[in-house]
C-alpha cells in the first residue's frame, strides 16, 4: 500500500502552488493513471514519491508518503542525463537483483518487451538508443529489481505500437499496483481503473483534485453529465432569483409610493404599512438565505486553444515531395538545423548566423530516434528502396518498430522541403532541444521583432494556451515537456507555414489537450508529414498511413 498525505507542492520561482493538500491510498490492484494539463504536477509527484529530492531544485513539498516494506520501481520521463553516456550492460549491471536471473528468464523477459536478448549485454551506450529502445531498457531494468509498486511516467512516449498493445496487457494483468502518467487516451482507456485528475482553475490560482474510482472513459462521461446538470441547475437557481428579487423590487417600491402617501389623519395605515414592511424584510431575508443556497455555476479547466491561418491552402495538384532513397542508414555525419532559421546545417541563415551541423552526410543524417549522433564508424543500414509521393494537402503519417529509422527518415524529407522556395516548410522534431534554445523565455522564442505590439501580442497568444504571466518568463529548460510541445506547435502556427513536418506531435500534450490539438491538425489547409505512435491521432488526422520497414514504406 502506498498513502499520500496532504500533499502541497509549492513552484520556487513564482511561488504557485501546483498541488494543494492532495490525499491518496495505492493499493493492490488498482491501476490509477493521473491526468492533467500540461504543468499540473503530475509527473512532480510521481518523482516527489519515489524520491522528494528530486523536485528540490525547482519546487518545496510539504506532506508524508507512506509505503513501508514496499519496494518502488519507477520510470522516469527522459532518460537521466549521467545514464545516457553508460553502456546498456552498465545500466543493468547497477540493479543488483539483475544477476539473480537466468538466461531463460532474461529471454522471456526481451520477448515481453520486443527486443533482442542481447540487448542485456550490448555495449551500446544509452544515449543512442532509439527513444522507444530506451524506455523499453528502462522497464526491463525495473523489471529485474522486483518491484512491488510501479510509478510510471509517460511509459507510452516513443514506443511502438505493438509494443503500446504490450504494455497495456502488461498495466492491465499485473498484480502490482500501478500508478502512472500517459498521454495515450487508447492506453488509459484499457488499463486504468481509477482516474486521479489534478486541475489548477481560476487561471491557475486554485488546485483542486478528483480520484474517482472507474474507467477513464466513464469518468470523462460522469464529468460531463455531471457539469451539464450542474449548470442546469445553476442557471435554473438563477432564474428563480431574478424572479423572486423582481417580485421583491415590485412590492418594495408598493411599500415606498404608500409610505410617501400616508397621512397622520390613517393611524390604522401607519400600522398596516408597519406590518407590510415587517413582511418585507422577512421575505428580503428569505431570499438571500435562498441566495447562498444557490447551485454554483460549474467550474472546470478550460482547454487550450490554438488554430492555424484559415488562409493556408495547398493546391491539390501541386507536389509536395517526390523523395526516394535506395539506403537509410544511421550512422555517419550529422545532419542538424539552426535554432532559429530551421534550415539544414551547411546552409547559411538570413540572419547570418552559423548554422548546425556540417551539411554532409550521404546518409541524410546520422541521428539515432533520440536525437543523439551516431559515432561515424557505426553506420547500420535501416531501410533500402524508400519511395514517397505526397500531394495537395495530404496528411500523411509514417509508423514503424522502434528502431525503424523514422526519425532518421523525417529528418531527411525535412532537410529537402525546407530548402524549398515553392512551398513555406515547418519542422517540430521529436527532441525540441534541436531547434529551441532552452535558455530563452516562452515571449523571447516567439518573437521576431521585440517590438510592443508584438510582445503583447505573443502574450495573448500564450495565455491562450494556459501560460501564466510567471510561466511566460520562465527559461523553457524550466518547463515540462507539454509546456514546450505548446510554445512549439505555437511556433508553427505563426510561421504561415503551408507544409509541416511532424515527429510525434501528440507525445507531450494532456489527453485533455490532445483532442484540441487533433481538431486544429484535422483541419489544417496545408500538408502534413508526420511520425506517431498515436493511434488517435492516426484515426482522426491522417489520410494515409506507411510502415516503414527494411523493404521500404508500406502503405498500410
Amino acid at each position: 500500500m502506498l498513502q499520500i498525505k496532504e500533499l502541497t507542492v509549492t513552484h520556487k520561482k513564482d511561488l504557485r502552488t501546483i498541488v494543494e493538500k492532495f490525499s491518496f491510498v495505492l493499493n493492490a490492484g488498482q491501476k490509477a493513471v493521473l491526468i492533467g494539463e500540461e504543468g499540473n504536477g503530475k509527473s512532480t509527484i510521481l518523482k516527489w514519491i519515489y524520491s522528494p529530492d528530486a523536485i528540490e531544485t525547482y519546487a518545496e513539498a510539504e506532506g508524508s508518503c507512506i509505503h513501508t516494506g514496499e519496494k518502488l520501481g519507477y520510470l522516469p520521463q527522459e532518460l537521466e542525463p549521467e545514464a545516457r553516456g553508460k553502456s546498456v550492460c552498465e545500466f543493468f549491471a547497477e540493479e543488483e537483483l539483475f544477476w539473480e536471473y537466468d538466461p531463460k528468464e532474461l529471454n522471456d523477459l526481451a520477448r515481453k518487451l520486443h527486443f533482442s536478448p542481447e540487448l542485456f549485454y550490448s555495449e551500446q551506450k544509452m544515449g543512442t538508443l532509439s527513444g522507444g529502445e530506451r524506455v523499453k531498457v528502462q522497464l526491463a531494468r525495473i523489471l529485474t529489481g522486483r518491484p512491488t509498486i510501479l510509478l510510471l511516467d509517460e511509459p507510452s512516449n516513443d514506443i511502438d505500437i505493438e509494443t503500446l498493445e504490450w504494455l497495456e496487457e502488461f498495466i492491465r494483468e499485473s498484480p502490482l499496483p500501478v500508478l502512472y502518467v500517459s498521454h495515450d487516451e487508447i492506453l488509459i482507456e484499457r488499463t486504468a481503473n481509477t482516474v486521479i485528475h489534478l486541475e489548477q482553475i481560476r487561471r491557475k490560482t486554485v488546485c483542486r483534485y478528483t480520484v474517482a474510482h472507474m474507467s477513464y472513459r466513464e469518468y470523462m462521461e460522469q464529468r460531463e453529465t455531471g457539469m451539464e446538470k450542474q449548470l442546469q441547475e445553476a442557471q435554473n437557481d438563477r432564474r428563480q432569483e431574478n424572479i423572486r428579487q423582481e417580485k421583491l423590487r415590485r412590492i418594495m417600491d408598493k411599500v415606498d409610493h404608500d409610505q410617501e402617501n400616508i397621512t397622520r389623519q390613517n393611524p390604522s395605515g401607519g400600522r398596516l404599512l408597519k406590518k407590510k414592511m415587517k413582511a418585507v424584510k422577512s421575505m428580503e431575508r428569505r431570499f438571500d438565505r435562498e441566495a447562498e443556497n444557490m447551485t454554483q455555476m460549474p467550474e472546470k479547466e478550460e482547454a487550450i486553444f490554438l488554430k492555424f491561418g484559415q488562409d493556408i491552402r495547398m493546391p491539390a495538384g501541386k507536389v509536395v515531395l517526390d523523395f526516394h532513397c535506395d539506403r537509410l542508414t544511421a550512422g555517419g555525419a550529422a545532419e542538424g538545423y539552426d535554432r532559429d532559421t530551421g534550415r539544414r546545417g551547411g546552409e547559411s541563415g538570413s540572419d547570418g548566423k552559423e548554422p548546425r551541423g556540417n551539411g554532409s552526410g550521404g546518409s541524410g543524417g546520422g541521428l539515432e530516434e533520440n536525437g543523439q549522433e551516431a559515432p561515424e564508424s557505426e553506420e547500420k543500414i535501416l531501410a533500402e528502396q524508400i519511395d514517397l509521393f505526397v500531394k495537395g494537402a495530404e496528411k500523411v503519417c509514417i509508423t514503424g518498430r522502434n528502431g525503424a529509422g523514422k526519425t532518421t527518415l523525417l529528418r531527411r524529407i525535412a532537410a529537402e522541403l525546407l530548402a524549398r522556395d515553392d512551398i513555406h516548410a515547418a519542422y517540430m522534431p521529436q527532441n525540441y532541444e534541436e531547434l529551441m534554445d532552452m535558455s530563452r523565455t516562452p515571449v523571447e522564442y516567439l518573437c521576431t521583432t521585440g517590438e510592443k505590439e508584438e510582445l503583447t501580442r505573443i502574450r495573448t497568444y500564450l495565455g491562450s494556451m494556459k501560460y501564466t504571466a510567471d510561466e511566460m518568463s520562465h527559461p523553457t529548460a524550466e518547463l515540462s515537456g507539454g509546456q514546450k510541445a505548446k510554445v512549439f506547435l505555437l511556433k508553427l502556427s505563426l510561421s504561415g507555414a503551408d507544409v509541416l513536418i511532424l515527429d510525434e506531435p501528440t507525445r507531450n500534450f494532456s489527453p485533455l489537450s490532445n483532442p484540441v490539438i487533433r481538431s486544429v491538425l484535422k483541419a489544417y489547409g496545408g500538408t502534413i508529414i508526420s511520425v506517431s505512435h498515436d493511434r488517435k491521432y492516426i484515426e482522426e488526422v491522417c489520410d494515409t498511413v506507411y510502415e516503414l520497414t527494411p523493404r521500404g514504406l508500406l502503405r498500410t
